[in-house]
């Protein structure tokens, strides 16, 4: 009986914290409904029709032909190994250039350094046809540098013409890839302490061997964030593909557009389409393991 009215006056004791109401009541379920509505609306109806129409033949019924037929195909698998080897490729490229892109601004001093710094913040929001088109200024068949060759040597045509193939694509894909990985590069190298660069050069230690043992550790965190991000990207980009012109460059999104609005086969378009989101989920998946084990 005494500790019972010990607890209710140690409960009202002044400074006391009441104990907060964890239930959680009908109106939590009210507010959580519209956002969890609109997005069943807006991205897993659309994503289950894709499924279902996967599994729809034209000859009617439920069927898992349509993943036998598109497997079985060679434009699928030649699709599949252009797309892998572009997104790692492109990843690679814009990992090394990135990095050492990001190395020049954050640690080697030069008038106009900070506005390069935020270009990059608006040069991420540039449509990637916007960076395809320039380059086909400057590298295509009628752009500027066929045009200075052909002045120079009086060649009726420049030796350029890689930019409608898988290099191309390539280069057009690193070069607007490349701010992706240096955006979080940039954020990281402004956090690393100089009083370790300082004291590391002090030391003896030369440039390279700094870069390695002391910033190259403190910046994995953002290479791996950045560096899975474009390869997801790379995975499901369209548009570079489209605006080079490579027509002898069939990646997964483009099987998809040709299937279904060039042939009409709506079910192998989904299949492909399915096939991409699986594989970008399971990519999204590793990212987030191993950004917890590197403490992204």
């Amino acid at each position: 009986m005494a500790s019972a009215v010990a607890g209710d006056v140690s409960a009202g004791a002044p400074g006391s914290r009441p104990v907060p109401n964890r239930r959680r009541g009908p109106s939590n379920l009210v507010w959580a409904l519209p956002p969890v509505a609109v997005l069943a609306l807006v991205f897993l109806y659309p994503l289950a029709l894709v499924v279902q129409q996967s599994v729809s033949p034209d000859e009617g019924g439920t069927s898992l032909a349509p993943y036998g037929d598109v497997f079985a195909s060679a434009s699928f698998r030649s699709a599949l190994t252009t797309t892998v080897w572009l997104a790692v490729g492109s990843t690679v490229g814009c990992l090394v250039l990135g990095f050492v892109l990001a190395l020049v601004i954050a640690f080697v001093p030069f008038p106009g350094g900070r506005a390069v710094a935020r270009f990059i913040d608006v040069f991420l929001s540039f449509p990637s046809f916007l960076i395809t088109l320039a380059l086909l200024f400057i590298y295509g068949t009628v752009g500027m540098a066929n045009g200075v060759w052909t002045d120079v040597t009086g060649a009726a045509d420049g030796p350029f013409h890689f930019l409608t193939t898988p290099w191309g694509v390539l280069l057009a894909e690193i070069t607007y890839f490349t701010p992706f990985v240096m955006r979080p590069l940039l954020a990281a190298f402004s956090q690393l302490d100089t009083a370790q660069l300082e004291v590391a050069s002090s030391l003896g230690a030369k440039p390279a061997r700094i870069v390695r043992q002391v910033i190259l550790p403190e910046a994995l965190p953002a290479l791996a964030a950045g560096g899975s991000l474009v390869l997801v990207m790379c995975l499901n980009e369209f548009g570079i593909v489209l605006f080079t012109g490579a027509k002898g460059v069939t990646t997964l999104p483009m099987l998809v557009y040709g299937k279904a609005i060039l042939e009409s086969d709506y079910p192998a378009a989904c299949v492909v389409a399915v096939v991409n989101i699986a594989i970008s989920v399971g990519l999204y998946s590793l990212y987030r393991m191993v950004s917890r084990r590197v403490g992204a």
